[in-house]
């Protein structure tokens, strides 16, 4: 499985973007991201990733794996966990609103608002985008399948 995160607004505070899942065909859209800002010295937990395709694995420790196995219960099977980022550890793909949600992670949402008028951006609806991307990513990682995903610079 591939996946890919277009990055289309780079702004001070935020970085906001799509993510698809690329198939045979063509992209299928998921789900709207955002993400902390672009750097050139990383400052930890204020920084986005840098562009590239990183492979995707579960994470089955730490707190958020013990808080979303208890929201989660019926489906949660690990974090999403972005790993071999160069210089950045525990990159995840989970819930949340604005910037100061993340700490270089990844969030997912199923509305999105400008982040060149909201400094901080925004994605809504996380949790509906989380409970509907989550299971075929997590199962496909289950089954043994490679999953990777992609950050491309727009902006």
């Amino acid at each position: 499985m591939e996946l890919i995160v277009l990055r289309f607004s780079s702004q001070a505070d935020s970085t906001s973007g799509i993510l698809f899942e690329k198939t045979d065909i063509k992209l299928r859209f998921l789900c709207y991201t955002l993400e902390d800002e672009a750097r050139v010295l990383k400052v930890k937990g204020e920084t986005r990733v840098p562009e590239g395709t990183y492979e995707i694995k579960l994470r089955k420790e730490g707190g958020f794996h013990e808080r979303y196995t208890k929201k989660y219960r019926s489906f949660h099977r690990g974090m999403l966990h972005v790993t071999d980022v160069p210089n950045f550890e525990y990159i995840l793909i989970h819930t949340g609103n604005t910037d100061e949600h993340t700490a270089g992670c990844l969030l997912i949402g199923d509305s999105q608002e400008n982040n060149t008028i909201l400094k901080d951006g925004f994605v809504g609806k996380s949790t509906n985008a989380y409970k509907r991307i989550y299971p075929p990513i997590a199962k496909q990682l289950e089954l043994g399948n490679k999953v990777t995903i992609q950050y491309i610079d727009h902006a």
